[in-house]
């Protein structure tokens, strides 16, 4: 008879189906599983709703000031910009608050964010900047330059009562 020491005849050699082997096995399963699912389809973010161009006026443009959830437009001459997502420069609070909603041209020629630059008359006719020098046109044609490369247009001014105006009301 053999020892109890002696190590098994081939006969009674060791089952490979043991406890680790199958924990093992599972395991591989569960990875080669993991690996070859179907994935998710991706879900991409919201995009900001469309902004369509429209005609402004200056009473339309003013509540475009970033109060009450509203985005923040100013004009460039007499292009509206949404400059929305430099809220902390031209909404409320900013250094820039007085422009939002405002044609803000006579401002940026002159480099001055006083109120006095702004119109008075929302009502009346668009500032026609024929006063304004070389050096400020200057000034004023690299602000709206800046704003093209960096906010989108989404409309123009145009004075109260003019035909566009009147187009753009009868549209609305």
């Amino acid at each position: 008879m053999a020892d109890a020491s002696s190590p098994p005849t081939a006969t009674h050699a060791a089952s490979p189906v043991t406890p680790i082997n199958i924990i093992l096995a599972s395991l591989f399963v569960f990875l080669v599983y993991l690996r070859l699912k179907p994935a998710k389809p991706q879900v991409l973010p919201k995009g900001p709703p469309p902004t369509v161009f429209r005609t402004f006026t200056p009473p339309d443009l003013f509540p475009y000031n970033g109060l009450n959830g509203m985005p923040v437009y100013l004009a460039v001459r007499g292009r509206v910009f949404d400059v929305t997502s430099g809220r902390n420069f031209y909404g409320p609070g900013g250094p820039y608050a007085n422009f939002a909603g405002r044609d803000a041209s006579r401002g940026l020629a002159h480099g001055s964010f006083d109120e006095d630059m702004l119109t008075k008359d929302l009502d009346g006719p668009l500032d026609d900047l024929e006063d304004l020098n070389e050096e400020q046109l200057e000034a004023l044609r690299g602000w709206e330059e800046r704003f093209s490369e960096k906010y989108l247009v989404v409309g123009k001014l145009v004075p109260v009562g003019s035909e566009e105006a009147k187009a753009a009301a009868a549209q609305q």
